[in-house]
């Protein structure tokens, strides 16, 4: 069934009555996907029963013309079905809406009657995460993009997590969108945005594809801002790891300041209890496994573990507590693969150089994995010693 939506109009006239003095009564059927309205004019309501599955009731009044559905504020919704795995997609941002596996959310789902609330999954390019000022230069030509984060003075998540992505192809278990971002008021550049969301026996796998249309030489990043799910515990109970060995020194604006190999709080590489852990800090020189990923896993009480990976050329973790996002205090754990940590287009660590007609594809993914027992004790082990005072 598709999304278009059909209008059939049926002109009655009642010829019994006295004098013809009824009017015509123009039964109209709004038909939209599985959804099917009558609409009675010239004064006359037709009552509505049960056609297929749902089905609204609408009044017009005469001479008026039934108003199209309103879209919700994260576009047309791509639902994606894989054994015990379900997946919603958005239009707008090219966002995951929505991440099951088995009824269990991976990630945090945001309602379909409300705009993503904090870049849930959205993809952040052409730069993810911060740039300082809203400025860069870049091969001579000084750009000032709008900046959207007040407190800091920064330009947040490049330009297309509020822009409605294109449908390129959809299966079953599988969506592909794309996005062409336009030359602009500080960014001269013209890119092609390609994503492909799959749901298959490892989990959620992301491909993203970028081709330089235009005849400049463009400076770009990208990330993913994927929120994991506690499962409806606290965070407190819940234990990470991230698979790095260097932590970025952040300075009061979230910019790098500088590079340390981890340690303290900061040495994620062996798991950790999140509890009493304020974290929206970025991590390089990541650890890939075997199979060439890079993880970061949440394990939570409820036995299982949300967790993200990332390929090269991605290489960078963002991750974020969300201790300081109002009205979303410690709502779940933010794990962001990155090609480049924050403000990229001025530090230069991490650029990707697109000269005309390059590209370039990065990989990541997401699955829910079994919990491992041993990581709880490293929570409780840890509110004894906060509850004891202990330098954290």
């Amino acid at each position: 069934m598709t999304n278009s939506a059909s209008l059939l109009l049926i002109n009655y006239y009642d010829k019994t009555s006295a004098a013809n003095s009824l009017p015509h009564i123009i039964i109209c059927f709004w038909w939209r996907g599985r959804e099917l309205r009558a609409v009675g004019y010239g004064g006359f309501v037709i009552n509505s029963q049960p056609v297929a599955h749902t089905i609204d009731h609408a009044i017009a009044q005469p001479n008026e013309q039934p108003s199209a559905p309103v879209p919700p504020p994260s576009g047309v919704q791509y639902h994606l079905n894989y054994g015990n795995q379900h997946a919603v997609i958005c239009e707008v941002g090219a966002m995951v809406r929505e991440y099951k596996v088995n009824g269990r959310d991976v990630f945090v789902p945001f309602a379909i009657t409300e705009a993503a609330p904090v870049y849930n999954a959205a993809v952040l390019a052409p730069w993810p995460n911060r740039l300082g000022n809203g400025s860069y230069t870049f091969e001579g030509y000084h750009g000032q993009l709008p900046v959207n984060e007040l407190d800091r003075l920064t330009a947040l998540h490049g330009l297309v997590c509020w822009v409605r992505w294109e449908l390129v192809s959809s299966a079953a278990n599988s969506v592909t969108l794309r996005y062409d971002l336009p030359a602009q008021r500080g960014w001269p550049y013209q890119l092609r945005l390609e994503t492909t969301y799959e749901l298959d026996d490892n989990g959620l796998s992301v491909t993203f594809s970028v081709v330089n249309l235009g005849s400049q030489t463009a400076p770009f990043g990208v990330g993913f801002h994927p929120w994991l799910s506690t499962g409806g515990a606290n965070l407190d109970d819940c234990a990470v790891r991230v698979d790095a060995k260097q932590h970025i020194i952040a300075n009061e604006r979230l910019l790098p300041a500088g590079v340390e190999p981890v340690h303290g709080d900061y040495d994620l590489v062996k798991p950790k209890s999140l509890k009493g852990l304020d974290l929206d800090d970025a991590w390089i020189d990541p650890i890939f496994d075997n199979d060439g990923k890079s993880w970061t896993i949440m394990a939570c009480p409820d036995g299982f573990a949300p967790a993200v990976w990332m390929k090269s050329p991605l290489d960078t973790w963002q991750v974020c507590s969300a201790n300081h996002i109002t009205n979303y205090e410690r709502f779940g754990l933010a794990a962001e693969p990155m090609t480049c940590a924050a403000d990229a287009f001025n530090t230069g660590a991490g650029l990707i150089t697109l000269s005309p007609g390059a590209g370039t594809v990065v990989h990541w993914g997401a699955a829910l994995l079994p919990a491992d027992p041993a990581w709880f004790a490293l929570a409780r082990n840890r509110g004894a010693e906060i509850a004891a005072g202990a330098q954290l």
